[in-house]
């Protein structure tokens, strides 16, 4: 896994562990929330460029 994968898991993680484990104003809940969610696309999003999931495009 790359380095930004590596930074993208911790960051989300962190965001979800701030957004359960603490009690927030509603607007700092929802940009830990949405923080969640964008962290977790950039990871996904740095898996497939690091070719680490790889897509076979024929169904077997």
């Amino acid at each position: 896994m790359s380095v930004y994968g590596y930074v993208f898991f911790v960051m989300g993680l962190l965001c979800g562990a701030l957004s359960i484990g603490t009690s927030l104003p509603e607007a700092w809940s929802t940009l830990a929330k949405g923080g969640v969610a964008l962290f977790a696309v950039l990871f996904t999003v740095s898996l497939v460029v690091g070719r680490r999931i790889k897509f076979d495009p024929i169904l077997r």
